[in-house]
């Protein structure tokens, strides 16, 4: 059976990822009018004939998290309504991801809000990368294909691995994936004993695992204020590493996080460009995904597998 005809559109939230990507693929990025009223009301047009194409909407939901939210799922609705075969929302960072259950009284659920309002403009799969917490993906009735940016990382972090390299999880609940990137890369592990006092500060407690002397590589799905990292990072300078980097997968960094990186504990925060990251003259390395993210699609389009993109090669 031939696979229907593969077109790709973005919002405005990422757009120089969606351009990228599309250079991957080989073809032209979709037109289509995304704009605002001057009430602030989203407003979209698909300038391009999709009936019966497969078709992928670019939309990390960053910051302006509601806008790009409303983008996508206009988007969507605007594809369904132009009798496309099948829509995809590609979501590099999947906003709302921390608000995934209730951890106090009368507390909302809105990642799975967000779910559920993804499938009801429309969407048939979703395609995402590094969720907040893996259960998401029960979140949906549709299929969900979850990327890691780990590939993208071992292929920079080649050149820092080695026996004297400890992976450091700055939280109890990124010990797995600290524990997947100390074994691919041969090194230590560790872990931080970390205590929040509020949604911006982070009051560090204790290390786990021996540091001195080592070049430490902290792991992190997402940061915001950096305040974990920056924390963590100083901890480890206090207990006498050589050297502190950091992986993190999503940099939606916040004027807070900028002051705390600008400290100098950390030597280079590497992350991706799954949302767009301002470096600002900091020792900040963006790594692309976009090659990662066309091999998907690709793959999606033709019904083959994408287990493959999750190998490693070179290690």
């Amino acid at each position: 059976m031939t696979a229907p005809r593969l077109k790709v559109f973005s919002g405005n939230s990422n757009r120089p990822l969606a351009e990228e990507i599309c250079q991957h693929i080989g073809m032209p990025l979709g037109e289509a009018t995304v704009t605002s009223f001057p009430d602030g009301e989203s407003f979209v047009k698909i300038n391009e004939n999709v009936r019966g194409h497969d078709v992928y909407i670019i939309q990390p939901t960053c910051t302006p998290t509601n806008q790009s939210l409303m983008e996508l799922l206009i988007m969507i609705d605007a594809a369904k309504r132009a009798s496309a075969h099948r829509i995809t929302a590609v979501m590099p960072f999947y906003g709302y991801a921390r608000q995934d259950r209730k951890d106090q009284p009368r507390v909302p659920i809105t990642a799975k809000l967000v779910a559920n309002l993804l499938v009801a403009a429309g969407a048939n799969r979703i395609l995402t990368m590094d969720l907040h917490s893996q259960q998401i993906q029960g979140f949906f009735d549709i299929p969900v294909d979850h990327l890691f940016a780990s590939p993208v990382f071992f292929k920079y972090l080649e050149q820092f691995k080695g026996d004297n390299m400890v992976v450091v999880s700055p939280d109890v609940g990124g010990m797995k994936m600290a524990a997947a990137y100390a074994g691919i890369l041969g090194a230590q592990l560790g872990m931080v004993w970390k205590k929040r006092t509020n949604a911006t500060t982070v009051e560090t407690v204790n290390v786990v695992g021996d540091v001195a002397g080592k070049d430490v590589l902290l792991v992190d799905d997402i940061t915001e204020t950096a305040g974990t990292l920056a924390n963590a990072a100083k901890i480890m300078r206090d207990s006498g590493a050589l050297s502190v980097r950091a992986a993190v997968s999503h940099a939606l960094l916040s004027p807070i996080a900028y002051e705390r990186l600008a400290l100098g504990h950390i030597d280079e925060l590497i992350t991706t460009n799954s949302v767009p990251v301002d470096t600002r003259g900091l020792p900040i390395k963006v790594l692309s995904i976009a090659s990662l993210m066309a091999d998907a699609i690709v793959r999606i389009n033709n019904n083959e597998s994408v287990t493959s993109l999750f190998k490693i090669k070179g290690f």
